[in-house]
Protein backbone atom coordinates (compact mmCIF):
# COMPACT_ATOMS: atom_id res chain seq x y z
CA UNK A 1 0.00 0.00 0.00
CA UNK A 2 1.15 3.55 -0.55
CA UNK A 3 1.93 5.84 2.03
CA UNK A 4 2.98 9.28 1.46
CA UNK A 5 5.96 10.72 3.40
CA UNK A 6 5.69 13.76 5.78
CA UNK A 7 8.37 16.33 4.69
CA UNK A 8 7.35 18.95 6.91
CA UNK A 9 5.35 18.96 10.12
CA UNK A 10 3.73 22.98 10.30
CA UNK A 11 2.47 24.27 13.76
CA UNK A 12 -0.32 22.07 14.32
CA UNK A 13 -4.01 24.36 15.00
CA UNK A 14 -5.76 21.91 16.88
CA UNK A 15 -10.18 21.93 16.33
CA UNK A 16 -11.77 21.70 19.60
CA UNK A 17 -13.54 18.31 20.08
CA UNK A 18 -16.26 16.97 17.59
CA UNK A 19 -15.90 20.43 15.72
CA UNK A 20 -17.00 20.11 12.00
CA UNK A 21 -14.98 21.79 9.51
CA UNK A 22 -18.38 23.50 7.97
CA UNK A 23 -17.79 27.05 9.70
CA UNK A 24 -14.82 29.22 8.00
CA UNK A 25 -13.03 32.06 8.64
CA UNK A 26 -13.79 35.46 6.69
CA UNK A 27 -12.57 35.25 3.13
CA UNK A 28 -9.06 36.72 2.59
CA UNK A 29 -8.56 39.80 0.61
CA UNK A 30 -6.37 37.72 -1.76
CA UNK A 31 -10.26 36.66 -3.34
CA UNK A 32 -9.76 35.78 -7.14
CA UNK A 33 -12.14 35.36 -9.74
CA UNK A 34 -10.51 32.56 -10.76
CA UNK A 35 -9.16 29.45 -9.45
CA UNK A 36 -5.00 29.88 -8.08
CA UNK A 37 -2.26 27.54 -8.43
CA UNK A 38 -4.83 24.53 -8.56
CA UNK A 39 -1.69 22.14 -9.49
CA UNK A 40 0.13 23.35 -6.12
CA UNK A 41 3.45 23.80 -8.42
CA UNK A 42 3.90 27.38 -6.91
CA UNK A 43 5.52 26.15 -3.42
CA UNK A 44 7.62 23.06 -3.79
CA UNK A 45 7.69 20.44 -1.19
CA UNK A 46 6.32 21.33 2.12
CA UNK A 47 4.17 24.59 2.26
CA UNK A 48 1.34 23.90 5.11
CA UNK A 49 -0.57 26.84 3.00
CA UNK A 50 -0.45 26.79 -0.47
CA UNK A 51 -0.05 29.87 -2.75
CA UNK A 52 -3.69 31.18 -3.17
CA UNK A 53 -5.05 28.50 -0.71
CA UNK A 54 -6.02 29.01 2.82
CA UNK A 55 -6.27 26.38 5.91
CA UNK A 56 -8.54 25.72 8.51
CA UNK A 57 -8.19 22.89 11.45
CA UNK A 58 -5.65 21.15 11.93
CA UNK A 59 -2.90 22.63 9.43
CA UNK A 60 0.05 21.13 9.72
CA UNK A 61 -1.55 18.08 8.35
CA UNK A 62 -2.38 19.16 5.49
CA UNK A 63 1.10 20.38 2.75
CA UNK A 64 2.41 20.57 -0.38
CA UNK A 65 4.98 17.53 -1.45
CA UNK A 66 6.84 16.31 -4.67
CA UNK A 67 4.94 13.51 -6.77
CA UNK A 68 2.30 14.99 -8.65
CA UNK A 69 -0.14 14.04 -10.93
CA UNK A 70 1.24 15.76 -13.37
CA UNK A 71 3.88 18.67 -12.47
CA UNK A 72 6.35 18.27 -9.57
CA UNK A 73 4.12 18.39 -6.37
CA UNK A 74 0.49 18.03 -5.55
CA UNK A 75 -1.27 18.10 -1.64
CA UNK A 76 -1.57 15.51 0.65
CA UNK A 77 -3.94 16.09 3.98
CA UNK A 78 -2.05 13.18 6.36
CA UNK A 79 -0.94 12.47 9.97
CA UNK A 80 -0.20 9.66 11.93
CA UNK A 81 -2.76 10.70 14.90
CA UNK A 82 -6.53 11.42 13.93
CA UNK A 83 -6.68 14.83 12.35
CA UNK A 84 -9.42 17.62 10.67
CA UNK A 85 -8.27 19.77 7.98
CA UNK A 86 -9.73 22.07 5.12
CA UNK A 87 -7.71 23.24 2.34
CA UNK A 88 -10.06 26.00 0.83
CA UNK A 89 -9.97 28.93 -1.60
CA UNK A 90 -12.79 31.06 -1.55
CA UNK A 91 -13.55 32.91 -5.23
CA UNK A 92 -14.98 36.11 -5.57
CA UNK A 93 -16.48 38.15 -9.08
CA UNK A 94 -17.48 34.96 -10.60
CA UNK A 95 -20.06 35.60 -13.59
CA UNK A 96 -23.30 33.39 -12.11
CA UNK A 97 -24.20 30.00 -13.70
CA UNK A 98 -23.15 26.51 -13.26
CA UNK A 99 -19.19 25.12 -12.69
CA UNK A 100 -17.21 22.18 -12.09
CA UNK A 101 -14.47 21.62 -10.48
CA UNK A 102 -11.88 18.76 -11.86
CA UNK A 103 -9.27 17.08 -9.61
CA UNK A 104 -7.44 14.02 -10.10
CA UNK A 105 -7.09 12.62 -5.98
CA UNK A 106 -5.28 9.19 -4.56
CA UNK A 107 -7.05 7.87 -1.07
CA UNK A 108 -6.14 5.25 1.06
CA UNK A 109 -9.04 4.93 2.54
CA UNK A 110 -10.60 5.28 6.25
CA UNK A 111 -11.59 8.76 6.69
CA UNK A 112 -14.85 9.53 8.45
CA UNK A 113 -15.13 11.89 5.34
CA UNK A 114 -12.64 13.00 2.60
CA UNK A 115 -14.16 14.90 -0.46
CA UNK A 116 -14.05 18.29 -2.66
CA UNK A 117 -16.95 20.63 -2.06
CA UNK A 118 -18.34 23.44 -3.66
CA UNK A 119 -20.11 25.26 -1.17
CA UNK A 120 -21.36 28.94 -0.60
CA UNK A 121 -21.95 29.66 -4.03
CA UNK A 122 -25.72 30.70 -3.30
CA UNK A 123 -26.84 27.64 -4.00
CA UNK A 124 -27.20 24.16 -2.08
CA UNK A 125 -23.88 22.75 -1.40
CA UNK A 126 -22.25 19.76 -3.92
CA UNK A 127 -19.56 17.46 -2.81
CA UNK A 128 -17.74 14.17 -4.47
CA UNK A 129 -16.44 12.10 -1.74
CA UNK A 130 -12.58 10.75 -2.41
CA UNK A 131 -13.08 7.36 -4.06
CA UNK A 132 -10.10 4.99 -2.39
CA UNK A 133 -7.19 4.46 -4.82
CA UNK A 134 -3.95 4.33 -3.11
CA UNK A 135 -1.66 3.70 -5.75
CA UNK A 136 -3.82 5.36 -9.03
CA UNK A 137 -5.02 8.77 -9.72
CA UNK A 138 -8.78 8.88 -10.44
CA UNK A 139 -10.54 11.93 -11.94
CA UNK A 140 -13.79 13.19 -9.86
CA UNK A 141 -15.94 16.18 -10.22
CA UNK A 142 -18.24 18.13 -8.29
CA UNK A 143 -20.68 20.48 -10.18
CA UNK A 144 -22.46 23.77 -8.82
CA UNK A 145 -24.92 26.68 -9.58
CA UNK A 146 -23.50 29.69 -8.66
CA UNK A 147 -25.73 32.23 -7.47
CA UNK A 148 -23.97 35.02 -5.86
CA UNK A 149 -21.23 35.84 -7.69
CA UNK A 150 -19.07 33.83 -5.25
CA UNK A 151 -17.92 30.17 -4.26
CA UNK A 152 -15.66 28.65 -1.97
CA UNK A 153 -13.44 25.24 -3.40
CA UNK A 154 -13.23 22.97 -0.35
CA UNK A 155 -10.98 19.88 0.26
CA UNK A 156 -11.87 18.21 3.67
CA UNK A 157 -10.58 15.22 5.73
CA UNK A 158 -11.68 14.42 8.79
CA UNK A 159 -9.92 11.42 9.31
CA UNK A 160 -8.09 8.86 11.67
CA UNK A 161 -4.74 7.92 12.51
CA UNK A 162 -2.90 7.55 9.46
CA UNK A 163 -5.59 8.02 6.35
CA UNK A 164 -4.13 10.17 4.31
CA UNK A 165 -5.04 12.18 0.41
CA UNK A 166 -3.37 13.75 -2.39
CA UNK A 167 -5.14 16.25 -4.59
CA UNK A 168 -3.89 17.45 -7.50
CA UNK A 169 -4.39 19.57 -11.07
CA UNK A 170 -7.70 21.18 -9.65
CA UNK A 171 -9.90 23.43 -12.58
CA UNK A 172 -12.66 25.04 -12.09
CA UNK A 173 -14.70 25.28 -15.33
CA UNK A 174 -18.14 26.52 -16.79
CA UNK A 175 -20.65 23.64 -17.46
CA UNK A 176 -22.55 21.46 -15.11
CA UNK A 177 -22.26 17.26 -14.79
CA UNK A 178 -24.28 14.62 -13.46
CA UNK A 179 -26.15 11.46 -14.43
CA UNK A 180 -29.07 11.11 -16.26
CA UNK A 181 -29.48 7.76 -15.44
CA UNK A 182 -29.33 6.45 -11.93
CA UNK A 183 -31.40 3.34 -12.31
CA UNK A 184 -31.32 -0.89 -11.01
CA UNK A 185 -32.36 -4.00 -12.74
CA UNK A 186 -35.84 -5.34 -10.70
CA UNK A 187 -35.81 -8.72 -13.04
CA UNK A 188 -36.33 -10.85 -10.22
CA UNK A 189 -38.97 -8.64 -8.51
CA UNK A 190 -42.13 -10.25 -10.15
CA UNK A 191 -40.89 -13.96 -9.14
CA UNK A 192 -40.03 -12.61 -5.94
CA UNK A 193 -43.60 -11.17 -5.10
CA UNK A 194 -45.28 -14.34 -6.49
CA UNK A 195 -43.12 -16.45 -3.97
CA UNK A 196 -44.33 -14.62 -1.23
CA UNK A 197 -41.24 -11.84 -1.21
CA UNK A 198 -41.83 -8.72 0.82
CA UNK A 199 -40.55 -5.34 0.52
CA UNK A 200 -40.40 -2.86 2.96
CA UNK A 201 -39.34 1.18 3.94
CA UNK A 202 -36.44 1.54 5.48
CA UNK A 203 -38.71 2.26 8.76
CA UNK A 204 -40.23 -1.18 8.37
CA UNK A 205 -43.52 -0.50 6.74
CA UNK A 206 -44.77 -2.77 4.06
CA UNK A 207 -44.92 -0.91 0.59
CA UNK A 208 -44.68 -1.63 -3.34
CA UNK A 209 -40.77 -1.93 -4.18
CA UNK A 210 -40.98 -0.06 -7.06
CA UNK A 211 -42.41 2.89 -4.95
CA UNK A 212 -39.73 2.64 -2.42
CA UNK A 213 -36.60 2.58 -5.04
CA UNK A 214 -38.22 5.25 -6.85
CA UNK A 215 -38.89 7.58 -3.58
CA UNK A 216 -35.45 6.64 -3.12
CA UNK A 217 -34.54 8.69 -6.41
CA UNK A 218 -34.44 5.69 -8.83
CA UNK A 219 -35.36 7.01 -12.56
CA UNK A 220 -34.69 3.75 -14.54
CA UNK A 221 -35.82 -0.30 -14.46
CA UNK A 222 -33.84 -2.34 -16.54
CA UNK A 223 -35.88 -5.95 -16.81
CA UNK A 224 -34.47 -8.52 -18.76
CA UNK A 225 -36.02 -10.91 -21.22
CA UNK A 226 -35.66 -14.57 -22.05
CA UNK A 227 -37.54 -15.92 -24.68
CA UNK A 228 -39.10 -19.54 -22.79
CA UNK A 229 -37.66 -19.64 -19.63
CA UNK A 230 -38.10 -22.93 -17.30
CA UNK A 231 -40.11 -21.16 -14.55
CA UNK A 232 -42.01 -18.65 -17.07
CA UNK A 233 -40.62 -15.65 -15.11
CA UNK A 234 -38.01 -13.05 -17.03
CA UNK A 235 -41.22 -13.71 -20.01
CA UNK A 236 -43.06 -10.90 -22.19
CA UNK A 237 -46.10 -10.82 -19.97
CA UNK A 238 -44.11 -10.23 -16.71
CA UNK A 239 -42.17 -7.67 -18.43
CA UNK A 240 -45.10 -6.41 -19.77
CA UNK A 241 -46.54 -5.99 -16.09
CA UNK A 242 -43.23 -4.71 -14.30
CA UNK A 243 -43.11 -2.07 -16.73
CA UNK A 244 -46.16 -0.90 -16.22
CA UNK A 245 -45.25 -0.02 -12.62
CA UNK A 246 -41.68 1.13 -13.71
CA UNK A 247 -43.48 3.45 -15.64
CA UNK A 248 -46.61 4.68 -13.55
CA UNK A 249 -44.12 5.41 -10.88
CA UNK A 250 -42.23 7.93 -13.11
CA UNK A 251 -39.26 5.76 -14.27
CA UNK A 252 -37.78 5.06 -17.67
CA UNK A 253 -37.37 1.23 -19.05
CA UNK A 254 -34.51 -0.37 -19.89
CA UNK A 255 -34.95 -3.82 -21.88
CA UNK A 256 -32.28 -6.43 -21.59
CA UNK A 257 -32.93 -9.07 -24.17
CA UNK A 258 -30.55 -11.84 -23.70
CA UNK A 259 -31.74 -13.92 -26.80
CA UNK A 260 -31.44 -16.92 -24.46
CA UNK A 261 -34.08 -19.17 -22.33
CA UNK A 262 -31.72 -18.48 -19.82
CA UNK A 263 -28.30 -16.47 -18.40
CA UNK A 264 -26.47 -14.99 -21.13
CA UNK A 265 -23.42 -14.20 -20.25
CA UNK A 266 -19.81 -13.87 -21.64
CA UNK A 267 -19.16 -17.67 -20.23
CA UNK A 268 -22.47 -19.36 -22.12
CA UNK A 269 -24.58 -17.93 -24.92
CA UNK A 270 -26.60 -20.73 -25.54
CA UNK A 271 -29.94 -20.29 -28.52
CA UNK A 272 -33.45 -20.86 -26.83
CA UNK A 273 -34.25 -24.02 -27.43
CA UNK A 274 -36.94 -23.32 -30.18
CA UNK A 275 -34.35 -21.88 -31.84
CA UNK A 276 -31.46 -24.60 -31.43
CA UNK A 277 -31.97 -26.18 -35.08
CA UNK A 278 -32.48 -23.23 -36.83
CA UNK A 279 -29.98 -21.27 -40.02
CA UNK A 280 -28.06 -18.71 -39.29
CA UNK A 281 -30.77 -17.07 -41.67
CA UNK A 282 -33.65 -17.79 -39.83
CA UNK A 283 -32.10 -17.23 -36.38
CA UNK A 284 -31.64 -13.47 -37.66
CA UNK A 285 -35.54 -13.71 -38.57
CA UNK A 286 -35.56 -14.83 -35.27
CA UNK A 287 -34.02 -11.72 -33.42
CA UNK A 288 -35.76 -9.53 -35.53
CA UNK A 289 -39.53 -10.98 -34.62
CA UNK A 290 -38.48 -11.61 -31.02
CA UNK A 291 -37.41 -8.05 -30.52
CA UNK A 292 -39.82 -6.50 -31.92
CA UNK A 293 -42.63 -8.92 -30.46
CA UNK A 294 -41.66 -7.81 -27.18
CA UNK A 295 -41.34 -3.85 -27.96
CA UNK A 296 -43.88 -3.51 -29.09
CA UNK A 297 -46.48 -5.20 -27.37
CA UNK A 298 -44.84 -2.70 -24.54
CA UNK A 299 -45.79 0.04 -26.97
CA UNK A 300 -49.14 -1.01 -27.19
CA UNK A 301 -49.65 -1.14 -23.38
CA UNK A 302 -48.22 2.70 -22.84
CA UNK A 303 -44.76 1.59 -21.72
CA UNK A 304 -42.79 2.06 -24.85
CA UNK A 305 -39.06 1.10 -23.91
CA UNK A 306 -36.23 4.25 -23.52
CA UNK A 307 -33.69 1.88 -23.85
CA UNK A 308 -32.80 -1.45 -25.18
CA UNK A 309 -30.12 -3.93 -24.83
CA UNK A 310 -28.97 -6.43 -27.66
CA UNK A 311 -27.47 -8.73 -26.01
CA UNK A 312 -26.39 -9.16 -22.56
CA UNK A 313 -22.22 -9.52 -21.49
CA UNK A 314 -21.60 -10.29 -25.68
CA UNK A 315 -18.04 -10.31 -25.51
CA UNK A 316 -17.91 -13.40 -26.97
CA UNK A 317 -20.92 -12.71 -29.16
CA UNK A 318 -24.21 -14.01 -28.75
CA UNK A 319 -26.28 -17.21 -29.68
CA UNK A 320 -23.45 -19.32 -30.48
CA UNK A 321 -22.39 -20.65 -32.39
CA UNK A 322 -23.63 -18.91 -35.41
CA UNK A 323 -23.07 -15.68 -33.59
CA UNK A 324 -19.84 -16.06 -31.99
CA UNK A 325 -17.00 -13.41 -32.17
CA UNK A 326 -15.21 -16.42 -34.34
CA UNK A 327 -17.38 -15.01 -36.87
CA UNK A 328 -18.04 -10.64 -36.66
CA UNK A 329 -19.98 -10.80 -40.26
CA UNK A 330 -22.61 -13.39 -38.47
CA UNK A 331 -22.38 -11.36 -35.22
CA UNK A 332 -23.10 -8.19 -36.99
CA UNK A 333 -26.11 -9.21 -38.73
CA UNK A 334 -27.80 -10.72 -35.91
CA UNK A 335 -27.14 -7.46 -33.83
CA UNK A 336 -28.17 -5.36 -36.66
CA UNK A 337 -31.49 -7.25 -36.91
CA UNK A 338 -31.92 -6.33 -33.44
CA UNK A 339 -31.68 -3.03 -33.76
CA UNK A 340 -33.71 -2.59 -37.09
CA UNK A 341 -36.60 -4.28 -34.85
CA UNK A 342 -36.43 -2.20 -32.15
CA UNK A 343 -35.91 0.82 -34.45
CA UNK A 344 -38.85 -0.15 -36.12
CA UNK A 345 -41.04 0.00 -33.29
CA UNK A 346 -39.82 3.43 -31.59
CA UNK A 347 -37.10 5.29 -33.33
CA UNK A 348 -36.31 6.84 -30.45
CA UNK A 349 -35.90 4.09 -28.47
CA UNK A 350 -31.59 3.84 -27.42
CA UNK A 351 -30.20 0.82 -28.63
CA UNK A 352 -27.01 -0.34 -26.70
CA UNK A 353 -24.63 -3.34 -26.61
CA UNK A 354 -23.67 -4.09 -23.27
CA UNK A 355 -20.08 -5.75 -22.45
CA UNK A 356 -18.70 -7.53 -19.16
CA UNK A 357 -15.21 -6.60 -17.21
CA UNK A 358 -15.39 -2.38 -17.52
CA UNK A 359 -11.36 -3.03 -15.98
CA UNK A 360 -10.12 -4.89 -19.30
CA UNK A 361 -9.82 -2.22 -22.05
CA UNK A 362 -7.99 -4.25 -24.39
CA UNK A 363 -10.89 -6.29 -25.00
CA UNK A 364 -13.40 -3.39 -25.30
CA UNK A 365 -11.32 -1.56 -27.20
CA UNK A 366 -10.66 -4.90 -29.72
CA UNK A 367 -14.82 -5.77 -29.58
CA UNK A 368 -16.14 -1.95 -30.58
CA UNK A 369 -13.02 -1.83 -33.52
CA UNK A 370 -14.46 -4.50 -34.46
CA UNK A 371 -18.11 -3.30 -34.52
CA UNK A 372 -16.66 -0.24 -36.56
CA UNK A 373 -15.06 -2.35 -38.96
CA UNK A 374 -18.63 -5.18 -39.60
CA UNK A 375 -20.81 -1.73 -39.32
CA UNK A 376 -22.71 -2.60 -36.20
CA UNK A 377 -25.59 0.08 -35.91
CA UNK A 378 -25.79 0.97 -32.03
CA UNK A 379 -26.67 4.14 -30.10
CA UNK A 380 -24.82 3.43 -26.75
CA UNK A 381 -22.39 1.27 -24.71
CA UNK A 382 -22.51 -0.36 -21.75
CA UNK A 383 -19.92 -1.97 -19.53
CA UNK A 384 -20.56 -4.08 -16.23
CA UNK A 385 -17.83 -3.02 -13.80
CA UNK A 386 -17.77 -5.03 -10.52
CA UNK A 387 -14.67 -4.26 -8.49
CA UNK A 388 -14.66 -7.64 -7.11
CA UNK A 389 -13.94 -8.86 -10.54
CA UNK A 390 -13.11 -6.02 -12.89
CA UNK A 391 -10.15 -4.56 -11.77
CA UNK A 392 -9.84 -1.32 -10.07
CA UNK A 393 -11.64 2.25 -10.25
CA UNK A 394 -8.67 3.95 -11.93
CA UNK A 395 -8.56 1.37 -14.88
CA UNK A 396 -12.72 1.20 -14.76
CA UNK A 397 -12.11 5.00 -15.53
CA UNK A 398 -9.64 4.56 -18.15
CA UNK A 399 -11.87 2.20 -20.23
CA UNK A 400 -14.54 4.47 -20.03
CA UNK A 401 -12.66 7.83 -21.11
CA UNK A 402 -11.04 5.88 -24.15
CA UNK A 403 -14.52 4.41 -25.12
CA UNK A 404 -16.31 7.51 -25.23
CA UNK A 405 -13.69 9.26 -27.04
CA UNK A 406 -12.86 6.50 -29.32
CA UNK A 407 -16.54 5.61 -30.77
CA UNK A 408 -18.35 8.78 -29.49
CA UNK A 409 -20.94 7.67 -27.89
CA UNK A 410 -22.54 7.70 -24.21
CA UNK A 411 -21.08 5.15 -22.21
CA UNK A 412 -23.03 3.99 -18.85
CA UNK A 413 -22.33 1.04 -16.37
CA UNK A 414 -25.04 -1.45 -16.78
CA UNK A 415 -24.39 -3.78 -14.01
CA UNK A 416 -22.73 -3.23 -10.60
CA UNK A 417 -23.43 -4.24 -7.29
CA UNK A 418 -21.50 -4.60 -3.64
CA UNK A 419 -22.54 -6.61 -0.43
CA UNK A 420 -23.91 -5.34 2.58
CA UNK A 421 -22.89 -8.00 4.87
CA UNK A 422 -21.21 -11.52 3.64
CA UNK A 423 -23.09 -14.25 5.50
CA UNK A 424 -25.96 -15.74 3.65
CA UNK A 425 -29.80 -15.32 4.42
CA UNK A 426 -30.42 -19.01 2.88
CA UNK A 427 -28.09 -22.36 2.43
CA UNK A 428 -26.66 -21.13 -1.09
CA UNK A 429 -22.97 -19.18 -0.17
CA UNK A 430 -22.87 -15.79 -1.64
CA UNK A 431 -21.30 -15.06 -4.82
CA UNK A 432 -18.96 -12.69 -2.68
CA UNK A 433 -18.69 -13.72 0.54
CA UNK A 434 -15.35 -13.36 2.39
CA UNK A 435 -13.19 -10.05 3.08
CA UNK A 436 -10.47 -11.49 1.12
CA UNK A 437 -12.78 -10.80 -2.24
CA UNK A 438 -14.21 -7.20 -1.19
CA UNK A 439 -12.47 -4.09 -3.28
CA UNK A 440 -10.29 -2.35 -0.45
CA UNK A 441 -11.56 0.42 1.38
CA UNK A 442 -14.68 -0.79 0.83
CA UNK A 443 -16.28 -3.06 3.64
CA UNK A 444 -19.38 -4.93 3.59
CA UNK A 445 -21.59 -2.84 5.48
CA UNK A 446 -24.49 -0.55 4.36
CA UNK A 447 -21.89 2.70 4.30
CA UNK A 448 -19.12 0.41 2.33
CA UNK A 449 -22.35 -0.30 -0.28
CA UNK A 450 -23.37 3.29 -0.36
CA UNK A 451 -19.43 4.21 -0.77
CA UNK A 452 -19.32 1.69 -3.34
CA UNK A 453 -22.29 3.10 -5.22
CA UNK A 454 -21.32 6.53 -5.30
CA UNK A 455 -17.93 5.55 -6.21
CA UNK A 456 -18.79 4.39 -9.36
CA UNK A 457 -21.27 6.99 -9.84
CA UNK A 458 -18.30 9.74 -9.82
CA UNK A 459 -16.48 7.59 -12.49
CA UNK A 460 -19.38 7.83 -14.73
CA UNK A 461 -20.06 11.66 -13.61
CA UNK A 462 -15.99 12.10 -14.41
CA UNK A 463 -16.35 11.06 -18.34
CA UNK A 464 -15.47 13.85 -20.46
CA UNK A 465 -17.66 15.76 -22.93
CA UNK A 466 -20.59 15.11 -21.05
CA UNK A 467 -20.62 10.87 -22.32
CA UNK A 468 -21.17 9.57 -18.93
CA UNK A 469 -25.05 8.53 -18.96
CA UNK A 470 -25.36 6.73 -15.64
CA UNK A 471 -24.91 3.94 -13.53
CA UNK A 472 -27.61 0.12 -13.18
CA UNK A 473 -27.67 -1.52 -9.90
CA UNK A 474 -27.69 -4.79 -10.57
CA UNK A 475 -30.85 -6.93 -8.71
CA UNK A 476 -31.92 -4.52 -6.05
CA UNK A 477 -34.83 -6.47 -5.19
CA UNK A 478 -33.14 -10.17 -5.17
CA UNK A 479 -33.87 -10.90 -1.62
CA UNK A 480 -33.97 -14.67 -0.20
CA UNK A 481 -37.06 -16.36 -0.88
CA UNK A 482 -37.84 -19.78 -1.00
CA UNK A 483 -38.40 -20.39 -4.84
CA UNK A 484 -36.79 -17.62 -6.53
CA UNK A 485 -33.00 -19.04 -6.73
CA UNK A 486 -30.85 -18.61 -9.69
CA UNK A 487 -31.67 -21.70 -11.60
CA UNK A 488 -35.22 -20.97 -13.50
CA UNK A 489 -35.81 -24.61 -14.03
CA UNK A 490 -34.51 -26.09 -10.16
CA UNK A 491 -37.42 -24.36 -8.16
CA UNK A 492 -35.13 -25.36 -5.05
CA UNK A 493 -31.90 -23.62 -5.84
CA UNK A 494 -31.37 -20.73 -4.02
CA UNK A 495 -30.24 -17.06 -4.41
CA UNK A 496 -26.25 -16.45 -3.89
CA UNK A 497 -26.58 -12.46 -4.30
CA UNK A 498 -29.34 -11.46 -1.45
CA UNK A 499 -25.98 -9.79 0.12
CA UNK A 500 -25.89 -7.32 -2.70
CA UNK A 501 -29.68 -6.09 -2.89
CA UNK A 502 -30.39 -2.84 -1.45
CA UNK A 503 -32.88 -4.55 0.83
CA UNK A 504 -31.74 -5.98 3.91
CA UNK A 505 -32.40 -9.12 5.86
CA UNK A 506 -35.44 -7.36 7.14
CA UNK A 507 -36.55 -6.76 4.11
CA UNK A 508 -36.15 -2.86 5.05
CA UNK A 509 -34.66 -0.60 2.77
CA UNK A 510 -31.10 -0.37 3.33
CA UNK A 511 -29.49 3.25 3.73
CA UNK A 512 -27.16 2.27 0.74
CA UNK A 513 -30.57 3.38 -1.79
CA UNK A 514 -29.46 6.77 -1.10
CA UNK A 515 -26.94 6.53 -3.84
CA UNK A 516 -29.81 7.07 -6.68
CA UNK A 517 -29.80 10.73 -4.87
CA UNK A 518 -26.45 11.26 -6.85
CA UNK A 519 -26.44 14.40 -8.64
Amino acid sequence: MFHPRRTLRALLLPLLAGLALTALPAPTATAASTLTNGGFESDATGAAVPAGWSEYGDIGDSYTESGGHSGSYRLTHYSATAYKVETYQYLSGLANGTYTLTAWVRSGGGQNAAHLALKNCGSAEQRTDLPVSSSSWVRIVTSVAVMGNQCTISVTSDANAGNWINVDDLTLTSGSTGLAVKGADISSLAKSEAKGGVYRTSSGATGDAVTILRDAGMNYARLKVWVDPADGYNDKAHVLAVAKRAKASGMKLLVDFHYSDTWADPGKQTKPAAWAAHSYSQLKTDVYNHTYDVLNALKAQGTTADMVQIGNEINGGMLWSEGSTDNWSQLAGLLNSGYSAAKAVSSGTQVALHLANAGDGGTVRWWFDNARTYGIAYDLIGLSYYGYWHGSPAAAQATLDDTAARYGKPVFVAETAYPFRLDSDDALPNQIDTTGELVTGYPATPAGQLAWMNAVAGLVEAVPGGRGLGVFYWEATWTAVTGNGWDPADPSSGNGWENQALFGFDDRALASMAWFSHR
